[in-house]
């Protein structure tokens, strides 16, 4: 704890739980606080199911991210991209195609400290801080004009994100702000907690509302509507596990 307090920015309350470091522990990532342990502990408690759903996202996100590469795309906006553990998105990409670039946005400092702590040296990657309820200043970051060509095909993931954005903001409206002015061929993944076949997130909810994080989960047309405007491939939307799966094995990681 001792290393990991050298590179957290001055001012962080560490007592204060967030989710990008919850979703790190359940991970099994190191770069959390015990706020965040205890939390993370409270909801598997009351929701066993939840920690392989993580991971089922993680294995969704490793996925999509080898179609893209394989569909050409050389570019990612990876918005909520939290502390970036194993198998994140530049791993996933560059392993595949090593011209690949990647930006990460969160607007954690935690995460984006460490981020930036670990992609030093990998000029084909930049780390911004910034909401997405901010797109155009995502879009519009020196770091990532410097990094990307948006005259090229780009793939936006925001994965397991959207359901900490509360109806007020607007959710479907900041994913078309993303997106609009991308080209033809461009690409965004999205996943998407929801209610719908659960009746036991009851307790969860309440967990997240009393460490001070909102949640929205959302039904199957709410998160339809996000894709608006965009074909879907094959499979379309389904639950993450069966987003083309290449075996029984590949569905959690």
């Amino acid at each position: 704890m001792a290393e990991l307090q050298d590179w957290v920015p001055e001012g962080i309350d560490t007592e204060r739980p967030s989710s990008a470091r919850i979703y790190d522990y359940w991970l099994g990532g190191a770069h959390n606080f015990e706020a965040d342990r205890r939390v993370a502990e409270q909801m598997i408690a009351a929701y066993p199911n939840g920690k392989q759903n993580v991971w089922a996202n993680r294995a969704f996100l490793r996925r999509a991210v080898e179609f893209l590469v394989a569909a050409g795309i050389r570019q990612f906006v990876d918005v909520g991209s939290g502390v970036p553990t194993v198998g994140h998105v530049h791993e996933v990409a560059q392993r595949l195609a090593p011209d690949s670039r990647v930006v990460f946005v969160d607007v954690d400092p935690v995460a984006v400290a460490h981020s930036r702590f670990i992609l030093a040296g990998n000029d084909r990657t930049a780390v911004i801080q910034e909401d997405v309820r901010r797109p155009e200043q995502i879009l519009e970051a020196p770091e990532l004009r410097d990094l990307l060509d948006l005259t090229a095909p780009v793939a936006v993931l925001v994965v397991a994100l959207f359901h900490f954005i509360s109806d007020e903001d607007m959710p479907v409206d900041i994913v078309s702000r993303l997106t609009a002015p991308l080209i033809p061929g461009s690409y965004l993944a999205l996943s998407h907690a929801t209610d719908d076949g659960n009746d036991d997130t009851a307790e969860l909810k309440e967990l997240y509302r009393r460490a001070g994080i909102e949640w929205a989960s959302r039904s199957r047309t709410q998160v339809e509507a996000f894709f608006a405007g965009h074909d879907l491939v094959d499979p379309g939307l389904v639950w993450t596990p069966l987003w083309r799966p290449e075996s029984s094995d590949d569905l959690y990681y």
